[in-house]
Parts: C-alpha cells; structure tokens; sequence
C-alpha cells in the first residue's frame, strides 16, 4: 500500500512517515500544497493524507482540484482542535474521513486501512485466499491460521493482490503501488518478490497472467 502524505509541518510528517513505513506503507511526503496536488496527480496512490493549513495551496483547494479532475483517491484531512468549520468544508470538497489534531498514529493507521478496504470493494475486514488470510484492519497476513513473516516489499505486493483478490493487477500499477516515488525499480525486481511470496504461500496462488500482471486466486 502507498500512502501520499500532503504536510508541512517537517517534525509532524517524519514522524507520520516513520510510523506508517514502520507498518509496511510505502510513503511519500509532500511539504505544501502545489507539490502535493501534484503527486496526487501523476502518483498511484491508495490513500492520502492531507493537511488543510497548507501554504502556496490550501488543502480544501487541492482536495477540490482532484475531485473536480474525477480523482476517486480516498482522502483523509488532518484538522486544528477547534476546526469545526475546516470538517464540513473538507467533507462538502470531497473527504472520505478525518483526524483532529494532536491524534494518535496508531488511530490514523487503522483508519487508513478502513479506507483503503472500502476503496476496493472489501466490506470484510479479513480477506480469505485458500489457507493465506489477510485481516485488512490490522494488517496480519497468516499461513494457516499462524502469522507469516514477510518483508515489507513481500507485504505491500500481497496485500496489494490480496485486496484485488480475482483481478490481474497490471505489472506496472502494482510497482506504483509498492514503491515510493524515489524509487526507481523495474519488472525484474518485482518477479523476484513474487517468486519470494510462492515459495512462501504457494505457487498455485499468485498466478501470472501473460503480458498483464498478477492476481491471486483460492
């Protein structure tokens, strides 16, 4: 899962970020507004974050633009105490939730992995693949009924596959969507993980559909 993370405050976002790679999420974060609409842009991304007190583009202004441009990217805004008003303008722009600051990470974790669930169609919190399970909520993939250890890369394409459960993913869409923009990986890269994984949960569950992508099945 890659999450944008659209906030000027340095000593807020490092920590946000820390915290979200430290559960698997690939991150990239965005210090004012104009960058951040702009990786919404051209970023695959399964989330954002959006601070709405953001300088040279608010976060109202930019959550309207990538509503206005048809962008569906589920949106959580990060508001003051008392920014009562800021709630109901960032709902009317087009947010799908909402954190009032100060917050705890941990909170703002599980509410992610909400919106990214509902974001593709999982009204079930724990997502079934034969004896590989993955519990959308708190993020656990288990083999069997016992957890399985993966590597965050291993992680981020399963679950990306997992909450697709039936439905090739591109190749490429599946890159954007396990690496932050910094990265610069290719195909190869991401056979080798795949590799990993059936080694690891089977071969028969990730099948590799020719010139397409990937998709789990069972």
């Amino acid at each position: 899962m890659r999450i944008l993370l659209v906030e000027d405050d340095t000593a807020l976002a490092d920590g946000i970020a820390k915290a979200l790679r430290a559960e698997n999420f690939a991150v990239d974060v965005a210090a004012n507004g104009e960058d951040g609409a702009h990786l919404g842009d051209t970023g695959s991304y399964d989330a954002a974050v959006l601070d709405l007190g953001l300088p040279i583009k608010s976060g109202i202004t930019v959550l309207e633009e990538w509503r206005a441009a048809g962008r569906a990217l589920p949106v959580l805004i990060l508001t003051a105490r008392d920014g009562w008003s800021e709630k109901v303008a960032g709902f009317r722009a087009g947010a799908d939730d909402y954190l009032t600051k100060p917050f705890r990470v941990e909170e703002l974790v599980m509410r992610l992995r909400a919106l990214v669930r509902r974001a593709t169609g999982n009204a079930a919190a724990r997502i079934q693949c034969g004896p590989v399970s993955f519990d959308a909520q708190t993020g656990q993939v288990e083999l069997d009924g016992l957890p399985l250890r993966l590597t965050a890369l291993e992680w981020r394409v399963l679950t990306t596959l997992m909450l697709r459960k039936g439905v090739v993913v591109d190749r490429l869409d599946l890159l954007d969507h396990v690496y932050e923009g910094d990265a610069d990986p290719d195909s190869n890269s991401l056979e080798v993980i795949v590799g990993r994984l059936r080694k690891k949960i089977g071969a028969e569950r990730i099948e590799t559909v020719r010139g397409r992508g990937y998709r789990v099945v069972g």
